[in-house]
């Protein structure tokens, strides 16, 4: 079996869509996937959408031309890299009522939202003194890479973000009036979504990394990279090094939270049935059933690996 060049696609776009358009969207992507080795993950809403979207060259142009048409042709936030092996078993297709869930109704990002800086500006203002940088990610995403010197609110997820925004933004801020904030996430949707909230509660000088941490490691050479660490994606791969490659960390499939290497000699990792980060968090009857699920996958493996050699 000769592994491909896969390209996999991550992209957002705030746009007011329709209930109609979302369906027949939705249904047009499921026959292509239907027809064309395409796997992804999509979020649909009427503010826009969101995804990231795995396959073949031609496949992937596909797929963009016609989120052009829909979106019409309003920048999809594009960022690009490659996989030897598919990063999703599936396409799967979401709708809900955010396409990033906030749950702030009010805000507006497609109308309303900071500054996008890009990569190379980023750096210079990012070491301003009169610069604060937030990540605007969740907390075991901020744990395995970050950009130096950044605030982490250690949300578990984005919905908690408005609440830290109220409760601590302020006690970072010198001069409201010339204090810059700058945000960022994985792939600029998150920190776009906070400019808004930002600027709906009155801040000023409000930035967002434009194409987000994917975009930066893409952008700018090692020697000047400031980010430290590797970055967490939502597929398979679990992390991407500098190079934008696949990195060090993988999945506890029993919490799902990100374990490195060294995590992986603790001596309460178990594989498929527990780590450090959730030791306490399950039953013996919960272990047991992780267990005989690991078992099952490991035997899938061996049998793949015959049918393979043979």
């Amino acid at each position: 079996m000769k592994s491909k060049n896969y390209k996999v696609v991550s992209l957002y776009c705030f746009f007011p869509f329709q209930g109609n358009l979302i369906l027949d969207l939705k249904n047009k992507l499921l026959e292509l996937e239907n027809e064309n080795d395409l796997s992804g993950l999509f979020i649909f809403a009427s503010e826009g959408i969101n995804g990231t979207i795995c396959a073949e060259k031609n496949v992937i142009d596909i797929v963009i031309n016609l989120l052009n048409k829909y979106a019409d042709n309003r920048n999809l936030n594009i960022k690009v890299n490659f996989s030897k092996n598919k990063v999703f078993k599936k396409l799967k297709i979401k709708i809900k009522k955010e396409i990033v869930t906030m749950g702030v109704p009010e805000i507006n990002p497609s109308d309303d939202n900071g500054a996008y800086i890009d990569s190379a500006d980023w750096n210079r203002l990012i070491k301003k003194q009169n610069t604060i940088v937030i990540d605007t990610r969740n907390h075991y995403e901020v744990s395995i890479g970050t950009f130096q010197n950044s605030i982490n609110p250690n949300t578990r997820n984005f919905s908690e973000f408005p609440k830290w925004v109220d409760e601590h933004l302020d006690t970072f801020l010198g001069n409201k009036e010339s204090t810059n904030i700058a945000m960022f996430c994985t792939g600029g949707i998150r920190c776009e979504k906070a400019t808004s909230l930002l600027k709906k509660k009155g801040y000023k000088n409000i930035f967002h990394l434009q194409g987000g941490i994917l975009q930066y490691l893409d952008n700018i050479p090692k020697e000047e990279n400031l980010f430290e660490g590797e970055c967490y994606v939502f597929d398979k791969r679990v992390a991407l090094d500098q190079e934008l490659e696949k990195g060090s960390y993988s999945i506890c499939h029993a919490c799902g939270m990100p374990i490195s290497i060294e995590d992986q000699k603790r001596k309460e990792y178990k594989k498929g049935i527990q780590c450090h980060f959730c030791i306490d968090q399950f039953s013996d009857n919960d272990r047991k059933r992780f267990e005989e699920r690991q078992k099952q996958i490991d035997r899938l493996k061996v049998e793949n690996h015959k049918i393979y050699k043979d």
